[in-house]
């Protein structure tokens, strides 16, 4: 059996069933949300960065988020199929403050884990222990190595085009990515990179390196 067969299973079953009902307030960085729902554990190519973070409820996002985050990995199981990506946290199930995180608060936020490439350029996991807080301590050089762990760049490129191009499918957008500022120019030197150029990076340090994962904000339509 394949690793992560059952939660492809749930995924494909959470891709047929229509989309419930979510409603998103405020903004990313002061809101809630209504309705959110919590993405799957695994899939045939992705994965949680924790099963207790799933547990404690740091997993829940609008529900037209969750179409496009899986939306983009059943896209990349065919494209890239050998990449096994891992999703970081995303925010409550009524959304509000979520420590340590500056926002995340309605449902429109998703941290995502860098994919890494060992010594032998082949894709590996990411260490992802409660020692490392589950890969969140993790700390790349500007270069994006660790030991002997290199970043693969091109699979964020992937990715990211493949996160803009569902949720313009869905009638959404993408709103900010925020990643290491020394890493984006590797980012858009990738085969995939000339459709970034109008990602809306973030141009200023943000307060964590986001060296480790890079953060996306969707453009949902929320309440006042």
């Amino acid at each position: 059996m394949r690793p992560f067969s059952v939660g492809a299973m749930l995924a494909a079953t959470i891709l047929c069933a229509p989309a419930l009902a979510s409603t998103c307030f405020g903004s990313s960085a002061s809101g809630r949300i209504e309705g959110a729902v919590a993405l799957p554990l695994a899939g045939a190519n992705f994965a949680a960065y924790s099963e207790l973070g799933r547990k404690l409820g740091r997993t829940y996002v609008h529900a037209q988020v969750r179409d496009v985050v899986l939306g983009a990995y059943s896209a990349l199981s065919r494209s890239t199929p050998d990449v096994q990506y891992v999703y970081g946290e995303t925010g409550l199930r009524t959304g509000g403050p979520m420590p340590p995180h500056r926002t995340h608060e309605n449902g429109t936020s998703v941290d995502f884990m860098v994919p890494v490439r060992g010594r032998d350029r082949k894709p590996t996991p990411l260490p992802r222990i409660a020692h490392n807080h589950y890969g969140y301590d993790l700390e790349f050089d500007d270069a994006g190595k660790l030991a002997d762990l290199h970043i693969d760049f091109a699979a964020i490129a992937a990715h990211l085009a493949q996160l803009d191009l569902a949720a313009r499918r869905r009638g959404l957008g993408i709103a900010r990515v925020i990643l290491a500022p020394e890493y984006i120019p590797r980012v858009l030197a990738t085969p995939a990179g000339q459709r970034l150029k109008s990602l809306p990076f973030m141009k200023t340090r943000p307060w964590v390196r986001h060296d480790e994962h890079y953060h996306v904000d969707f453009a949902v339509t929320c309440a006042t």
